[in-house]
C-alpha cells in the first residue's frame, strides 16, 4: 500500500475484506505487516531483508491506496525459493503492536554465535553433528565455504581426526567450548 511519505517503501498489509459504500467508494479492511525496524526493539542481526511480522493491527483504507500485490511466504517456504523476486517477503512471527510481543517468543539458534537463522546469510552444515554454522564464525570466508565439498565443525573434527574426510575444512577449536549448538532463545 502506498505510504504517505514517497521516500519510504510501500506498506504491506493482508486484505481481510473489500466493501463498497452506497456511493461505490471501495474500502479495504487490512491487517498490517510490520517491518522489523517498525517494531519495538527494531531490526536485529538475524532479521532478513525481506522479513515482515504479521501484526494484530487492523485498519480500513481506501482501495486507491493499493499499489500492487506481493506474496508473503511462510519462513519455511521462503527458504526453499530458488529465486526471490521483489514481490516476495516472508513472515515467521506474529507481532502484538501495543506490547511489542512476538509469537513464537523463542526460535531455534544455530552456530557457535547462537543466533536464529537469517536466510540472507550463507551457512554450512557439519557432516558430523548436522548443525549449521556461519563461515565467519568458523574462520572462513564465504568464498572458501562455497568451495567446500565436506565440512566438520571444530567439535566434530577434534573428536576423531582419523575419521575426517579428505577435502574437509579443519577449523581450529575455539577458546571457549560451545555447550549447546541448538537451543531455544
Amino acid at each position: 500500500m502506498r505510504p504517505s511519505d514517497s521516500d519510504k517503501p510501500p506498506y504491506v498489509a493482508r486484505v481481510e475484506k473489500l466493501e463498497a459504500d452506497h456511493r461505490n467508494n471501495v474500502k479495504v479492511r487490512v491487517r498490517w505487516y510490520y517491518r522489523p525496524e517498525e517494531s519495538i526493539g527494531g531490526r536485529r542481526q538475524f532479521h532478513g531483508a525481506k522479513e515482515l511480522f504479521l501484526s494484530d493491527h487492523f485498519d480500513v483504507q481506501s482501495a486507491h491506496t493499493i499499489e500492487g500485490k506481493c506474496i508473503v511466504h511462510s519462513f519455511k517456504n521462503y527458504t526453499k525459493l530458488e529465486n526471490v523476486g521483489p514481490e516476495d517477503y516472508f513472515c515467521r512471527f506474529e507481532y502484538k503492536a501495543a506490547t511489542g510481543g512476538f509469537t513464537p517468543d523463542r526460535v531455534a539458534v544455530y552456530c557457535k554465535c547462537e543466533m536464529p537463522y537469517n536466510p540472507d546469510d550463507l551457512m554450512v552444515q557439519c557432516e558430523g553433528c548436522k548443525d549449521w554454522f556461519h563461515p565467519s564464525c568458523m574462520g572462513m570466508t564465504i568464498e572458501e565455504a562455497k568451495k567446500l565439498e565436506h565440512f566438520l565443525c571444530s567439535d566434530c573434527s577434534s573428536e576423531d581426526d582419523t575419521k575426517r574426510p579428505l577435502n574437509s575444512f579443519h577449523v581450529t577449536p575455539p577458546d571457549e567450548k560451545v555447550e549447546s549448538k541448538r537451543r531455544k532463545r
